[in-house]
């Protein structure tokens, strides 16, 4: 249940899509197990439409894309990277509420 606008990423699409994007993106590592992962799920989506055109909004599943978030360290889930330029930005970990995640974005935005 993901709205329209939020990308899917695999470790084969990640550098193409992530790395390589002229637009900041926030790339949400999640499970399907993971009860706080399906916690911020709407918060993710609800982001997607906030800021279409400014920030891309991605999800990467871990069990299904081992690779990229051993590359960059995530040991736990729901841990949300925002990337600018090719380079990690900003990093949180955790199923936080929505306003702590735009204050990241809006700063990176600014």
């Amino acid at each position: 249940m993901s709205a329209d606008n939020v990308l899917h990423v695999g470790d084969s699409d990640f550098d193409s899509v992530v790395l390589k994007s002229d637009l900041p993106v926030l790339v949400d590592f999640w499970a399907a197990w993971c009860g706080p992962c399906r916690a911020i799920a709407p918060v993710i989506d609800e982001l997607a439409s906030d800021y279409a055109g400014r920030v891309k909004i991605a999800k990467m599943n871990v069990d299904e894309n081992p690779i990229t978030p051993g590359r960059y360290g995530i040991r736990a889930i729901p841990t949300l990277i925002i990337f600018k330029g090719g380079k990690v930005m900003d990093q949180i970990t955790g199923a936080v509420g929505k306003g702590a995640i735009e204050a990241v974005l809006n700063r990176l935005l600014s």
